[in-house]
């Protein structure tokens, strides 16, 4: 018997009876997407360096800025950020705290990152989610361009990856919680 809070208890007795093969579909699926994410995204870092390269050879050698290249610097930038938290989230290469983690059993990373996903990442990714989608969905509606002349139209697109990409860590995070619970319970046999 795994020894947890009581309230913590009837989640796990409850997370036992799904069906292993289930849960193992769900993380196969969900790491499937947050993959294909992190490596499309993965591409932007490449276009962003190109694209900074071009700006400062453009700024310096020949006196020419564009409102909008910078402006897409700093969409490009968010996207690669934003975008790749769920990938950095599903290797495990976020920053953490480890000085007492990384001592922890197999067990106790588990219940170290399952109580993490409940109580932290799960509330605060659905709280940016909800507080996010009417940031985005006014800004298409209005047709939100850059207030700067010269910058780039449809600002709703980089408003849109904020709930987007915490959709996508929300997807991870359940992966990675199930995968904690099943880690627990292949200990207790």
């Amino acid at each position: 018997m795994v020894r947890v809070p009581i309230f913590f208890y009837f989640t796990l007795q409850l997370l036992k009876h799904i069906e292993l093969t289930k849960a193992k579909k769900y993380i196969q699926v969900s790491e499937k997407v947050t993959e294909i994410t992190g490596n499309l995204i993965s591409w932007f870092t490449l276009l962003l360096v190109i694209l900074v390269s071009a700006d400062v050879i453009l700024r310096y050698a020949f006196q020419v800025s564009f409102v909008a290249v910078q402006e897409l610097e700093l969409h490009l930038f968010a996207a690669i950020f934003l975008g790749g938290a769920a990938w950095t989230f599903k290797y495990d290469d976020h920053v953490r705290v480890d000085i007492f983690y990384s001592k922890l059993s197999e067990r106790g990373k588990a219940l170290i990152n399952i109580l993490g996903i409940l109580f932290f990442l799960i509330p605060f990714a659905v709280m940016i989610i909800y507080s996010s989608m009417d940031f985005a969905i006014n800004s298409y509606l209005i047709s939100e361009r850059s207030p700067d002349p010269g910058g780039l139209p449809m600002k709703y697109i980089v408003k849109a990856i904020i709930p987007f990409s915490f959709f996508l860590l929300l997807i991870q995070a359940f992966s990675s919680l199930v995968k904690s619970f099943i880690r627990i319970f292949q200990e207790d046999k």
